[in-house]
């Protein structure tokens, strides 16, 4: 284990392009520890006034040098000579590898230093190198890919043969040929003709099924061509199938093909399943239909330009790979599925890879096993159930189920939520520490948002008319945009932010905008509805640098009303926890009188009370069995349906569950007693118990008893004695049956 050690920061100007302030850097970053300016002191670090170096990368790369040999972890203020930077360590004799330490940089010129307002930028600056600063997040789990390079094409013949000659001798090419297209005479590669029906999988486990009911089988044909010169209708071609719209059946190519035996018109259709590690689709339409297809398929159409960077990619995909596993699942929370009834589906629905599936299939089988007697049932919370299947070498991580989730049953793993919350608060405290105001948290991605972001910043130094990323805009790069949700959104305007905004390109699917929009509509509808006026969240879409007008304009927009007092919470590794933190000192700070509902908007809510019709309910308390997260309850000492709304997650397996269609759904923040009411236990319903009519002793409720007698008063099994002992308790029930022996029925067993 590598022991710890001082993070050194170096920071440069750019040929002073930037007008950075060393003496403010220093005292909104305290910590900021920097080698001594002489290149010849061999001092410890020191809290001196960080030296702002001019050409860290060309005339000052000896500090660099020196810096690398303290053996300290290094963070560079400079990404675009990173690669430099780089070689110039592995180059500096004693330097450790950056396997053995390692270097992190930071982008403070296009982000903020190259635009108009520079001067103004140090506390986002400051936030940067801070954020910089904090330790990586521990490693995740990985799913494993292991490829020997087995490729099938999928297209027309000579399309798919001329992309087998382009992928080269380091794959192993079968072709799948879909009709059309001359084959070569020579037998080079493995070619099945036919049409795909099913392709599933992932790289290195695909599974594809093709069927054929062509007479002439590609594998015993020498491509003689004797069969074309043969048939009077030409209806066979270098393609080598029989085109049967065009044969008439005079079979001379049977004739000819004697020998080989290649042509059958007696042949039944055939159906082939095989493996491959890669797929290569030249057809129109894709096998996969999501946006975002398996790992290790590529479709590309008549793409040329598509084809080339696949066959450059699928030539690298040979060997074994790792990713990360993305999320984490915790199946009793999960609200997917209880008591054979579908609640929550909202994952499944956003998913862009197909990766997600109910499991709640399994759980029916399970429920049918365990009343069979042949297996024990698994108990889940709510009762006996399935959630969901999160296929990881699907899942692309683009985290958008952990943020459509409601209960936090699915988390964001790479970084968590802990880390990401601590990344967003040391932002936010950093920034407001160096005296900034109005933060604007811009959310984007590590990919095209990144570049995006540097295009708009390069055109601010070269264009007097593009403004750049404004002072008070912090960028914060993740993965995926739709990683992040309304949990964290409202911590960090709780934590001192002004607004979140999202910056999306083309790399995101469309579910996942969607999504995000119905989660900004609820947040800002609950800071609207608690009095902070002005716009607080927004989604900016921007698909490429064409459109770095409308992106510049758009992030100069005004500050939305900030809390009065920044929080010092800390996000939790639970979604709801995080949530009703951010949401009590949002409360508790509120500008106005709070209201006692906010109404929010149904799609998505993860919010909200139950509106019970107490003339429909019995009390049958099958909504109780169904929760899964505890929001409904019982009361032992008395017939009581009651209800933490802190706990529902708008689920709704109780309105699915209910034989007596008596619930209802209603999103809301309820805000009586300042929040602390929605906390605490209240009856949704109550009704009279009924006495056994034996001994006295309460059972039931009296709804329920006089609805089931009401119901099966005509029943010809429940008269007399037996419609009596419906009014008893299970005790005197069994008591009564004994002592009458002879008015026994059948139903009494």
């Amino acid at each position: 284990m590598r022991l710890p050690t001082m993070t050194r920061t170096l920071i440069c100007n750019c040929n002073r392009t930037m007008p950075l302030d060393s003496a403010a850097l220093l005292k909104a970053l305290p910590n900021l520890s920097v080698l001594p300016a002489s290149a010849t002191s061999t001092a410890s670090a020191t809290t001196a006034p960080p030296t702002i170096h001019t050409t860290l990368c060309r005339r000052e790369a000896p500090e660099f040098q020196r810096a690398a040999k303290s053996g300290d972890d290094l963070i560079i203020a400079c990404t675009q000579e990173s690669r430099l930077f780089l070689e110039l360590n592995e180059q500096t004799v004693g330097a450790p590898s950056v396997a053995e330490r390692p270097i992190r940089f930071v982008n403070i010129r296009e982000t903020g230093g190259w635009s108009k307002d520079s001067a103004k930028a140090t506390p986002k600056i400051a936030a940067l190198i801070a954020a910089a600063q904090l330790p990586e997040s521990e490693p995740v789990a990985t799913a494993g890919y292991k490829s020997a390079g087995h490729c099938l094409v999928i297209g027309a013949a000579d399309a798919a043969e001329r992309a087998a000659a382009l992928l080269g001798a380091g794959l192993q090419v079968s072709l799948l040929a879909t009709g059309g297209g001359a084959l070569a005479q020579r037998r080079d590669l493995a070619v099945h003709a036919g049409q795909l029906t099913a392709l599933r999988g992932w790289l290195g486990a695909f599974e594809a099924t093709w069927s054929s009911n062509n007479p002439i089988d590609l594998d015993l044909c020498t491509r003689c061509n004797a069969c074309i010169d043969a048939c009077p209708e030409s209806a066979i071609d270098f393609s080598y199938q029989i085109d049967l719209a065009k044969c008439s059946s005079h079979r001379d190519c049977v004739r000819v093909c004697e020998a080989a035996g290649a042509i059958d018109f007696q042949r039944a259709a055939l159906e082939t399943t095989a493996a491959f590690d890669l797929v290569l689709d030249l057809r129109a339409a894709p096998a996969f239909t999501q946006h975002a297809p398996p790992q290790g398929y590529f479709h590309v159409a008549a793409d040329e330009r598509k084809l080339f960077d696949a066959v450059l990619k699928l030539r690298d995909l040979v060997g074994e790979f790792d990713k990360p596993k993305f999320f984490h699942y915790k199946p009793k929370l999960c609200a997917h599925s209880r008591n054979e009834q579908i609640g929550c589906t909202a994952c499944i629905d956003v998913c862009s890879a197909r990766a997600i599936r109910s499991d709640a299939s399994q759980k029916g089988k399970l429920v049918a096993r365990a009343r069979s007697g042949t297996t024990p049932a698994t108990p889940v919370a709510g009762g006996l159930g399935g959630g969901i299947i999160v296929e990881p070498h699907l899942c692309v991580g683009c985290g958008a189920c952990t943020t459509v989730c409601p209960s936090g049953a699915l988390a964001y793993a790479t970084p968590n939520t802990v880390d990401q919350g601590k990344l967003i608060r040391t932002l936010l405290a950093t920034y407001g520490k160096a005296g900034g105001r109005d933060a604007a948290l811009l959310i984007h991605s590590q990919g095209a948002g990144t570049r995006l972001i540097d295009d708009l910043g390069r055109a601010a130094r070269t264009d007097k008319a593009v403004h750049g990323v404004p002072a008070r805009v912090i960028p914060l790069a993740v993965w995926h945009t739709a990683s992040v949700g309304i949990d964290l959104w409202l911590a960090a305007v709780a934590l001192g932010a002004s607004q979140v905004w999202v910056l999306t390109t083309d790399e995101e699917a469309p579910e996942y905008c969607q999504a995000l929009r119905e989660q900004m509509a609820l947040a800002q509808a609950i800071l609207s509805g608690l009095g902070y006026s002005g716009r607080h969240l927004r989604l900016i879409e921007a698909r490429d640098a064409r459109d770095l007008a409308a992106l510049d304009a758009t992030l100069q927009a005004p500050p939305a009303l900030a809390v009065s007092k920044a929080a010092t919470l800390s996000p939790q590794a639970d979604k709801r926890a995080t949530l009703e933190l951010a949401l009590d000192h949002l409360v508790a700070y509120a500008p106005q009188a709070l209201p006692e509902v906010i109404a929010l908007p149904a799609a998505g809510a993860p919010l909200g009370t139950l509106i019970v019709d107490t003339d429909k309910c019995t009390l049958c308390l099958s909504c109780v069995g169904a929760c899964p997260e505890s929001a409904l309850a019982d009361n032992p000492d008395k017939p009581q349906l009651r209800f933490i709304e802190k706990n529902c997650v708008q689920c709704g397996l109780c309105v699915k569950t209910c034989p007596e269609d008596a619930i209802r759904l209603s999103p809301r923040l309820w805000l009586a007693d300042a929040g602390k009411a929605r906390k605490s236990q209240r009856v949704l319903a109550e009704a009279q118990p009924y006495a056994c009519i034996r001994c006295s002793k309460p059972f039931g409720t009296m709804k329920a008893i006089e609805s089931m007698v009401t119901k099966l008063a005509g029943h010809s099994m429940f008269q007399g004695a037996a419609a009596e002992r419906l009014k008893m308790c299970g005790d005197c029930r069994v008591i009564d049956i004994h002592t009458n022996p002879d008015e026994l029925r059948i139903t009494d067993l």
